[in-house]
């Protein structure tokens, strides 16, 4: 494997993660708490209700909430980028 090759593979692994851990907060409810990266200024006015804020920095916060679709609510409140947080893995474990 050459340099080139790594040049072009580490960025695409990079988006491949990326995009998976955004599917999984959209289409599961799974995750105990959503880490909103690079959030707006006033993004901490127009959360949802019922959200607890768990940390915050300039470049994140992380929010928990039990309300369903919560990850989609953060995107209509002006989320940039919502990842999971707390997930034991990459995808949710099935229910028994």
């Amino acid at each position: 494997m050459t340099i080139r090759s790594v040049l072009i593979a580490l960025p695409l692994l990079v988006l491949g993660w990326l995009s998976t851990l955004v599917v999984v907060a959209l289409l599961t409810d799974e995750a105990p708490a959503y880490v909103v990266v690079l959030p707006q200024d006033r993004l901490l006015d127009r959360l949802p209700g019922g959200t607890a804020v768990l940390a915050a920095s300039r470049f994140s916060v992380t929010v928990a909430s039990d309300a369903p679709g919560f990850a989609k609510a953060l995107y209509s409140s002006g989320a940039r980028l919502v990842l999971p947080a707390g997930l034991p893995g990459c995808l949710p474990l099935p229910k028994v």
